[in-house]
């Protein structure tokens, strides 16, 4: 494989452990994941709240250094660019936040958050050919530039602020965009207007999305692979059909077990999660592991074992395409960093 565009190769991200601190608070734990140079991926980063999502989201910008591990951009590590590099690593790498409201300005008019980036990275265009730029941009989104433009944010619904975000990342022609719960604070009628224009620009633009969300249903509609997350740590990485469908770590069979399915006489929270593998019998009644040590999720797990608390288990291919960090699949092969990384891009 070519050098990748940008790669996070067991990245990690720690806070606290200072004088006044001592505790440490390990947000991010071993991340690895690659978007090819030359093909573009749609790769989601799942998980409920307090699982490290955004903190990964944040290391791919390079709004956070990590603590371990690196992060790197067309093979250089980010702290390492050079004012002209890290000038076209902001331009070719936008976000997309989860609250649009925050991220406007009250005493600006919205064109103000998409004429400043255009004047600062296209300082070539003229005033006509900026503006005609924005337009074009607003109309890729299904925005009307003419009843857009000229407004302040609270004159805009949230759904108009989410799309307006769109519009200013692909201003800068990107060529991954980070996509932190863009939907999640929008009503249900806007949600797939929205990720049905981020998959079209992945489509016709070529553009990488990183899909960060706390809902399998989005994800496995929007994604070709998936990261699943738990307390910093990916539990289970690999192709979206496969970790849906067939989920191999008991915290993915529990998120995909919780989606409320279209039947009115299945009662919430009906069923049990299953576990199929070719590991140890299962022991009953074992200490929960602490805080500090072990797997994170074995405190929840129904299958945890002894080595469950002593041990965070690694990650292990339990199948082509996929795999997963449980001791319930110890016969299979650990994975090194670049190995999980290129599950996360399918390998292609």
């Amino acid at each position: 494989m070519s050098t990748p565009l940008l790669e996070a190769r067991g990245a990690s991200r720690a806070f606290g452990g200072g004088v006044f601190d001592r505790q440490q608070f390990v947000a991010v734990a071993d991340a690895s994941l690659v978007i090819p140079e030359d093909d573009p991926v749609v790769v989601a980063i799942a998980g409920e709240s307090g699982s490290g999502k955004t903190t990964l989201a944040r290391l791919l910008l390079g709004i956070l250094p990590p603590t371990g591990g690196s992060v790197r951009y067309q093979g250089t590590e980010l702290r390492d660019l050079d004012t002209k590099m890290r000038q076209t690593f902001r331009r070719q790498v936008q976000a997309v936040f989860q609250d649009p409201f925050e991220v406007f300005n009250p005493f600006y008019r919205v064109d103000h958050s998409l004429t400043v980036p255009v004047a600062k990275f296209f300082p070539e265009l003229s005033r006509s050919e900026r503006r005609q730029r924005i337009e074009e941009g607003l109309q890729a989104v299904g925005l009307r530039p003419e009843e857009t433009l000229g407004r302040y944010p609270h004159q805009l619904s949230g759904g108009q602020r989410q799309r307006i975000m769109v519009a200013r990342a692909l201003l800068l022609d990107p060529r991954v965009i980070v996509a932190d719960e863009p939907v999640s604070m929008v009503d249900a009628s806007l949600r797939a207007t929205i990720l049905e224009t981020l998959s079209r620009i992945h489509r016709e633009r070529g553009i990488s999305l990183v899909y960060i969300t706390h809902d399998l249903t989005t994800a496995y509609q929007l994604s070709h692979t998936i990261l699943v997350m738990y307390q910093g740590a990916v539990v289970e990485v690999g192709e979206v059909e496969q970790v849906i469908k067939a989920p191999k770590h008991p915290y993915t069979q529990l998120l995909v077990s919780s989606i409320p399915l279209p039947d009115a006489k299945r009662r919430w929270g009906e069923g049990t999660v299953e576990v199929t593998h070719s590991g140890p019998t299962v022991e009953e009644d074992v200490e929960i592991p602490s805080a500090t040590g072990g797997c994170a999720f074995a405190e929840r797990c129904p299958h945890v074992m002894p080595r469950c608390r002593q041990q965070r288990p690694p990650l292990v291919q339990t199948d082509a395409g996929r795999a997963a960090a449980c001791y319930l699949y110890e016969d299979a092969a650990v994975l090194s960093e670049e190995q999980v990384a290129g599950l996360s891009y399918g390998g292609r």
